[in-house]
């Protein structure tokens, strides 16, 4: 193994080509945050930014993008952001992760969202469903299995949207727009649920409004930002913003006009999304690792995402673990104790609700 680094905007043409032709012959990467473009376009706003490009012989067989931080501290491209991390490499490739570490210059490299069929897994990771709406038999279908499975949340969610129609006005949904006023409603949307419910609003950073404009300007056959927004008598309801491959769409950034909450806009707009991208070629919509209830409701199966770290002996890896790992268990415990998730939540909420009000 012979292992070469470079920023994303250095890789030239026959690398971009092959990185998605692996990409295309394994399921298991078939997700957008895995996708050349994605790296590339982070890697024009954050210089950290890397991709080691792994060859064996004369032929490339493997790519491994990461940022890398002060000492040679590793993390997915756009942390914290992406439901879909790791290699994109041939089938069968046996690599050994200490040493791609070396190469890298990298002491440690954590992850959250790692995809399966990874040589950086091992069983001392922490597996973790990530829920999916299947259409690869088509929306119709789709919605014969919810009728079976969640039954009343699916006659509940028309009859909303029945009520809706009645009380405010015919909808409207624009699939895959590219205009960035409906986007900015969104994002807007986004922000005020973060305060509101006492999370960090990733939209306070500049790099992560400009990451998501340049996404929904690129457009391909094999990746693209996808816009829709759901209108209600002209006026946006309901929208979502990610990304897709040929066939997989990655649920990122959903938000609805509280104003709506009582119609569960949500769920009409999923709905809506999931007929829309069926008729487009999506076989999957990923909607992510989270325990949420809408993706309860909506999902009909579940892909599986590892978080850990892989590292090698030295002092920045023991620094990095003392900083890291126990606050990662404290949380994986709170997330898998329905009591303690309530008890978080709710505290969020009131410090969100605390915060909105001091701000005025």
């Amino acid at each position: 193994m012979r292992v070469t680094l470079a920023h994303p905007g250095e890789l030239g043409h026959n690398e971009l080509s092959r990185w998605r032709a692996l990409q295309e012959a394994d399921a298991a990467f078939d997700n957008p945050f895995l996708s050349p473009e994605f790296t590339i376009t982070v890697g024009e706003l954050r210089d950290f930014v890397r991709v080691a490009v792994i060859h064996d012989g004369p032929e490339i067989v493997g790519f491994f993008p990461f940022e890398r931080h002060p000492m040679g501290i590793g993390k997915p491209v756009a942390a914290g952001l992406t439901d879909a991390q790791g290699l994109v490499l041939a089938k069968g490739l046996d690599i050994d992760p200490t040493r791609l570490l070396k190469e890298c210059g990298l002491a440690v490299y954590e992850f959250d969202h790692l995809v399966s069929g990874q040589p950086l897994l091992s069983g001392r990771h922490e597996r973790h469903p990530s829920p999916i709406i299947d259409l690869r038999d088509g929306y119709q279908r789709y919605t014969e299995t919810l009728r079976l499975h969640s039954g009343k949340t699916y006659k509940t969610t028309l009859a909303k949207s029945r009520k809706l129609q009645r009380e405010a006005g015919e909808l409207r949904h624009d699939y895959a727009t590219t205009d960035l006023a409906p986007l900015r409603t969104l994002l807007g949307w986004k922000t005020d649920q973060y305060r509101r419910t006492g999370r960090t609003d990733r939209f306070a950073h500049q790099w992560i409004v400009e990451l998501v404009e340049r996404l929904l300007a690129t457009q391909s056959e094999s990746f693209a930002g996808v816009l829709d927004m759901v209108y209600v008598d002209g006026r946006p309801m309901a929208g979502h913003f990610g990304l897709r491959t040929r066939t997989t769409l990655a649920g990122w950034f959903p938000a609805y006009d509280t104003q709506f909450a009582k119609y569960s806009p949500g769920l009409i707009h999923h709905l809506a999304m999931a007929e829309r991208a069926a008729e487009s070629g999506v076989e999957v919509i990923d909607m992510g690792r989270g325990q949420k209830e809408y993706k309860d409701k909506l999902k009909t199966g579940e892909l599986e995402v590892a978080e850990g770290r892989v590292a090698r002996s030295s002092p920045a890896a023991g620094v990095h673990w003392v900083m890291r790992v126990p606050v990662r268990k404290t949380r994986a415990t709170v997330m898998a104790n329905p009591i303690l998730l309530k008890t978080a939540d709710k505290a969020l909420k009131t410090y969100g609700r605390l915060r909105t009000v001091l701000q005025g």
